[in-house]
């Protein structure tokens, strides 16, 4: 009666230790995505304003990453460097940057052939004030919105290669570390899978309606209606 969800095979508790492992997994997820979006916004931000050369560049770049499968450079970085906690969020925070870099770049292509745009730049207004003060009010919605995508991406990548145990090094708990030293007790004790699945499917069902509930707040269209 003392262990609300049961034991794992070394007679841990599964409730305190998926709870500690939840930290760690949103603490991965916040952290990798975090970077991601900050790479993905300034590459985009110089990439639509600039034009010519570096729009070239950075958007060769975000087709080359979007070609190349990135679980399996993930699964070779983390296999070279270790699975040290920093080094996991730092190559999962470089798996997203692209889907935040190629839609900042598109919105601010559309952009900055505003009036508004226009009249900053004829008024000596400097890039750095177009985009601080111009651009990304107008980039906070989809932002948003992808933020959420890529934390729950990163989490359920974060999962798989724990599952595959190239995630963080034991004793450290992660919920998909969990799910992988759960799996060979499945026919027995089929909780020690099912309770970190269920909070894995939790947390990003909870990010996404959070993240829906946000861009709707910060979307001005949405709020006249």
């Amino acid at each position: 009666m003392g262990h609300w969800l049961g034991t794992d095979e070394l007679g841990r508790d599964i409730f305190s230790r998926g709870l500690h492992a939840l930290r760690i997994t949103l603490g991965i997820g916040l952290g990798g995505a975090s970077l991601g979006m900050l790479l993905g916004l300034a590459l985009g931000l110089v990439a639509g304003l600039k034009g010519g050369l570096i729009d070239d560049l950075v958007a060769g770049a975000i087709d080359i990453q979007i070609a190349v499968p990135f679980t399996l450079l993930a699964l070779l970085a983390v296999a070279i460097f270790g699975g040290d906690l920093l080094v996991l969020i730092i190559v999962l925070g470089i798996a997203g940057w692209e889907t935040f870099a190629r839609v900042v770049r598109g919105e601010v292509i559309k952009l900055r052939n505003q009036p508004f745009i226009e009249s900053a730049l004829a008024a000596g207004a400097s890039p750095w004030r177009i985009a601080t003060r111009h651009l990304l009010p107008n980039l906070v919605s989809p932002l948003v919105v992808m933020f959420a995508l890529s934390f729950s991406q990163i989490v359920l990548l974060e999962s798989t290669l724990s599952f595959l145990g190239l995630g963080v090094r034991p004793p450290t708990a992660t919920l998909g570390s969990m799910v992988g030293q759960g799996r060979d007790y499945m026919p027995s004790a089929p909780w020690l899978v099912i309770v970190p699945s269920l909070l894995i499917l939790l947390v990003t069902l909870v990010v996404q309606l959070i993240g829906d509930f946000l861009r709707d707040r910060a979307d001005i269209r949405l709020r006249q209606r």
